[in-house]
């Protein structure tokens, strides 16, 4: 806000997480910076989509930026979105470009992983993190888009819809949207289902079937109820995952446990038999078992 009202905007680098707000940020500051009827020959906007390879970088962006500002001061914005899906060469043709008109254009990349940028284009950026939305940002504006489209939405459900965006905006969006869609009314286990995620009572089944029942009932009970609700072994597991630290198992046993479940995951990863895996973790926390009953 203080580099729109001084009217001193440097070239900004706008990066973190998809959903976050980078891109209706930088539109709005354009949208303060120039009056409705300017704004085409003084924004240039372009996205992934766009072809932005070398020729794109030394013809059009080359020669909207080279062209200066007839009767008016001020400068020219050039908005490069989703920068990181650039190649490396046309980020190097670009810092040429960036330099050169300086004085008369503003560039202002935007991208998710900071990492993708060349060293040299960061250096001549002003860098901005966007961080995952905390929930105290989140709720108002779900609420607010609730009561104008009218969505049947519980407490539960809202908190679903938080948990499983985990601070994407566009996310909780698409999710409230497909939900009602789907359902009619919001609720945590519409959510859930919607999106495919496993139940927090689900999971606590699951958890309690492999530390009580013996081997083949559990196996029996946890492939019926991943066939009956369509769970992935991965879901399943990262939510277990959280489970795990929260029960009170003794630390070196949490610690083998933890070891075995990051194990499989990787073996999920590089996509083996879920049968298989899933026979692996249930021993896992079989032993885990036996282990806790020995010491005990």
């Amino acid at each position: 806000q203080r580099f729109i009202s001084e009217d001193r905007l440097p070239h900004l680098l706008l990066y973190g997480p998809p959903g976050t707000g980078k891109t209706s940020t930088i539109l709005a500051c354009a949208k303060q910076l120039y009056r409705e009827r300017e704004f085409g020959s003084m924004v240039l906007e372009l996205n992934a989509s766009d072809d932005r390879g070398i020729d794109i970088v030394r013809g059009p962006i080359l020669s909207f930026a080279s062209t200066r500002t007839i009767f008016k001061k001020g400068f020219k914005l050039v908005i490069l979105d989703e920068a990181d899906a650039m190649t490396q060469d046309a980020q190097n043709a670009l810092r040429r470009v960036i330099e050169k008109f300086t004085e008369n254009t503003r560039f202002c990349l935007i991208c998710n992983y900071l990492s993708k940028i060349i060293p040299a284009l960061q250096s001549r950026c002003t860098r901005f993190r966007f961080g995952p939305l905390t929930p105290e940002l989140m709720v108002p504006r779900l609420r607010h888009v609730i009561q104008e489209e009218g969505v049947d939405v519980t407490e539960d459900g809202m908190k679903a819809l938080v948990t499983l965006s985990s601070g994407d905006m566009r996310r909780a969006l698409n999710i409230l949207q497909s939900t009602t869609m789907a359902f009619g009314k919001v609720t945590e286990e519409n959510v859930y289902t919607c999106t495919g995620h496993p139940l927090k009572s689900d999971i606590a089944n699951i958890l309690d079937w492999m530390l009580n029942q013996d081997f083949s009932t559990a196996y029996r009970k946890i492939t019926e109820l991943k066939t009956l609700k369509g769970l992935a072994l991965q879901d399943i597991l990262t939510e277990i995952h959280l489970f795990v630290h929260r029960v009170d198992f003794p630390p070196s046993i949490r610690i083998q446990l933890l070891i075995k479940m990051a194990d499989i995951e990787y073996r999920l990863a590089a996509g083996t038999s879920e049968k298989i895996q899933l026979s692996s973790l249930i021993a896992a926390f079989q032993v885990t078992r036996d282990l806790i009953v020995a010491e005990a």
